[in-house]
């Protein structure tokens, strides 16, 4: 992720600056495209939401993963009002910086929301992490894990 985010600052729900090379570092990321606006996107933030949770607060050790939000909200308003009001605890791109549309073009984003997965090189591991969390839920992390080339002694 060092790659995808190199210079960049991401932004914490409580709006503290983060460095994504530590955040993102030996982790698979979310890059989580979606807006406050959007009611297909306000349907399945919850339920990204829980799965953020069960992952990061009832495993132990936590797994190695991370969501990072890249907003098509209105205003920066509106983005902290949506991260606020129904995000769970994790990164976001800040609401102005330019970056959020070479990044909806790299990863070929034409509706929201839309969840793609990616290994630390930024490579994609699936574009569809959407369906299959609501598919398979949990156990679908063990095969995002696998594609992602990172050592961790990790277990669902």
């Amino acid at each position: 992720m060092v790659d995808v985010f190199s210079g960049r600052v991401l932004v914490g729900k409580d709006g503290r600056s983060v460095d994504p090379e530590e955040a993102l570092q030996n982790k698979v990321v979310g890059l989580y495209f979606s807006a406050g606006w959007c009611s297909p996107c306000r349907d399945f933030t919850p339920v990204l939401c829980d799965f953020y949770t069960e992952l990061l607060e009832e495993t132990e050790p936590p797994a190695p993963f991370e969501i990072v939000f890249i907003s098509s909200d209105h205003s920066a308003e509106d983005m902290a009002g949506y991260m606020h009001a129904m995000h769970g605890d994790w990164l976001a791109l800040p609401f102005h910086d330019p970056y959020k549309h070479d990044l909806k073009k790299k990863y070929n984003i034409t509706a929201i929301p839309k969840l793609v997965i990616v290994k630390q090189t930024g490579e994609v591991i699936t574009d569809k992490g959407r369906k299959q969390i609501r598919d398979k839920g949990l156990s679908c992390f063990r095969n995002w894990l696998e594609g992602a080339d990172i050592f961790q002694n990790f277990s669902i």
